[in-house]
């Protein structure tokens, strides 16, 4: 069976980015645009994998983190962020983040990671 990943980005081009290079591997992909559709996408999907982008309006990656680890502990989170943004990673990492991807990225480094944390705890 096909693993699902929910990729959150506000960007249309990092979503579309992240989404061809999993899609490519056989993972079936659903979006959100922003923390608050993201919190409303895993609770319709219940997403084998989240990959988060910490900074996006109206509700932020980390706060939409917590949201969805508070409702389903055992929620794998991939967060996503820009280059020289070490403090928020380290504060989604304390929040329950499996680990984290720094863009840009590279197509074999995604993949690795999202293999990586499908496998843990599972």
């Amino acid at each position: 069976m096909s693993k699902t990943i929910l990729v959150v980005d506000d960007a249309a081009f990092m979503r579309m980015m992240i989404r061809d290079i999993l899609a490519k591997e056989g993972y079936v992909i659903h979006e959100a645009v922003n923390g608050r559709d993201a919190v409303e996408k895993y609770a319709e999907v219940s997403p084998d994998l989240v990959t988060m982008d910490i900074t996006m309006p109206e509700m932020g990656g980390i706060e939409a983190l917590r949201a969805i680890r508070s409702a389903d502990p055992a929620a794998r989170v991939l967060m996503v962020s820009a280059m020289g943004q070490q403090r928020m990673i380290v504060e989604a990492l304390e929040a329950g983040a499996m680990d984290f991807l720094v863009k840009p990225f590279q197509p074999t480094k995604v993949l690795e990671t999202v293999k990586k944390c499908l496998q843990a705890h599972s």
